[in-house]
This record gives C-alpha cells, structure tokens and sequence, in this order.
C-alpha cells in the first residue's frame, strides 16, 4: 500500500482554453468551421466565411482585425471512444473575446509578464501564440499574464480589438 508523503503548496497550470481565474470575461458563440480535430482548445482562432458567426485557424493572409478571440475549453465536450477531445466541423465553440484564459503557445516561446500578444498565422502552428515579432505573427490585443507552464501553455490577458 502507498501513501502520499509530500504535498505541494503550488496551485496547478491550468488547461489550455482553460480560465485562468474569476475576473470578469466575455465569450461570444460561434460554429467551427476547420475540419474535425484541427481546432483546439486555446488556440486563437479568425473569423471563418461567414464573419461573426463562423471561426477557422489563421492563415498567411490573416490580418489583426480577423482575430475572433481564443476557444475556450468546456464542459459540453465529452471524450469519443479512443478518449480523444476534438472540435467537429459546424460544432458550436465559445470564444473568449476578453478575459484572462490560458493559451497554447509556440514550443520556442519563452514568455514574461507583459509581454506582447502575437498570434502565429501560419505552419503547424498557426492559432498558437508568442511573444516574438515576426513576419508569420499578427500583433492582437493583449499580454503574457506570467511564464510558459510545464505543458506548453501560460496565461494571457486578450482583448480583441478589431481596428
């Protein structure tokens, strides 16, 4: 028989897409329009064909005042039966327009509180975010809430803005 024998006064990261405390937020509906899985939770995401009601990855030709906001992780999504969570095609998402929420972020991002906001747009990592300037990143509304956590995610302050 185990038993624990040592206890962490630290709270846990949280998850991607995943609040990251109380304050208030706001989060609009939309319907996913990328194929089934390409769509995560915390990923920041553009508005899709049909603008305020439809949400796809960026692209290259993605500017800041595309920029919908991030997905936001929650309860109405189940695991299927390989015990995968994935976002379907014309599934109705939240996404957080405002608000303190956890992203996924590029795996050489080396955030720090207040850094600026970047969404990559394009690769394998387009909808992750950085705080790195470069030329497949947009600039959105926003800043680094703290440091990458243990599982390729930190905290972030978003606010879209679409001027």
């Amino acid at each position: 028989m185990s038993a624990q024998t040592s206890y962490n006064q630290k709270m846990s990261h949280g998850v991607a897409g995943g609040l990251y405390d109380l304050t208030n937020h706001t989060v609009d509906t939309r319907t996913n329009e990328e194929t089934d899985g390409k769509v995560r939770f915390g990923l920041g995401v553009v508005a899709g064909t049909a603008a305020g009601k439809q949400v796809k990855l960026p692209t290259s030709g993605s500017a800041k005042k595309d920029f919908e906001g991030v997905v936001l992780n929650s309860h109405i999504h189940e695991m299927d039966y390989k015990g995968d969570v994935s976002l379907r095609v014309n599934e109705t998402v939240g996404v957080i327009t405002e608000g303190r929420v956890y992203v996924r972020i590029a795996a050489d991002a080396e955030p720090e509180y207040g850094d600026a906001l970047y969404l990559i747009k394009s690769g394998d990592e387009a909808g992750y975010f950085t705080n790195e300037e470069g030329d497949s990143a947009i600039k959105v509304g926003g800043y680094f809430l703290g440091k990458k956590a243990t599982d390729a995610i930190a905290p972030v302050y978003v606010k879209v803005d679409k001027e």
